[in-house]
């Protein structure tokens, strides 16, 4: 499996990217729109996931672990696809996403194109209790500030909710931040 790829960007569009990496080799990966107004730079790194279909195996690229995990958590929701998944990371970010999951939000996650209600209400069902799934708030101090939060006796939706509003990067931080929001 290939899980990160580094190097020259040669080719940038909304949708997708072109990396030739230093050993010559040119990979076109997938992209969101929030990750493509991460590429600034002639160079990159990007986190990857390798989708093998009967028909063809295609790269996705992402800038944070976050975007990647829910990524691979929307593809194994019955009836959404890679488009369909990058479609939603185009829409929201990971926190925004962990957000509108945590509130059940259905008319929220519409917005994403090719997600209906019904569609909707599934993503809702199979990811809405869980935060390590979904990769949802950004980084390792998220994920263990809501370990430490659930260790406490709180759910999994209000913790998805108060980590989503945090400003703090730190773990003790998050957990301090998040108890204000959770009394």
């Amino acid at each position: 499996m290939i899980c990160a790829i580094e190097g020259e960007i040669i080719a940038k569009e909304p949708n997708y990217c072109d990396i030739m990496t230093a050993g010559g080799a040119a990979y076109r990966l997938f992209i969101s729109l929030n990750t493509y107004a991460t590429l600034e730079s002639a160079r990159a790194r990007l986190l990857t996931s390798l989708v093998v279909r009967e028909d063809s195996m295609t790269l996705y690229g992402f800038n944070s672990e976050a975007e990647r995990g829910l990524f691979e958590a929307l593809i194994k929701v019955s009836g959404v696809g890679p488009k369909s998944a990058i479609a939603i990371l185009s829409t929201f970010t990971p926190a925004q996403f962990a957000e509108a999951i945590a509130n059940g939000d259905e008319r929220l996650l519409t917005r994403a194109p090719g997600v209906g209600k019904k569609s909707a209400s599934l993503i809702i069902l199979q990811l809405g209790g869980s935060l390590d799934k979904l990769g949802a708030i950004e980084g390792g101090a998220a994920s263990k500030a809501a370990q430490a939060l659930e260790a406490l006796g709180f759910k999994p939706r209000e913790i998805a909710l108060a980590l989503a509003k945090c400003a703090s990067s730190d773990v003790e931080s998050l957990v301090k931040e998040a108890l204000k929001l959770l009394k």
